[in-house]
């Protein structure tokens, strides 16, 4: 659950975040809401190729499904990225120990 812990955190903060889509749409917006299965709901919604998507560029908020996210793509200054590896090697350790 390191990941989803992750992404609450980046929830607290309403991080801006570009989620990449299967389709090769690319959406940023703040982040409000994600779970477990990768769901995410964003505010403040643009599009990256309008042209393309112009149909979209009346939308405000959307929610988006976790099986349609390929990337959600962080700005580097939201990523502890030391704490993070620590996380991960703690983890590893408790599910080598089982």
């Amino acid at each position: 659950m390191l990941f989803y812990s992750f992404f609450r955190e980046l929830v607290e903060r309403q991080a801006l975040v570009t989620v990449e889509l299967k389709d090769d749409l690319r959406i940023t917006g703040n982040l409000q809401a994600a779970d477990q299965f990768l769901n995410v709901t964003l505010a403040n919604v643009t599009v990256s190729d309008p042209e393309r998507y112009a149909h979209l560029l009346s939308i405000k908020n959307c929610f988006i499904r976790g099986p349609v996210v390929r990337y959600i793509h962080l700005p580097a200054s939201e990523v502890d990225t030391d704490a993070l590896q620590d996380h991960c090697r703690q983890e590893a350790k408790q599910i080598s120990g089982r």
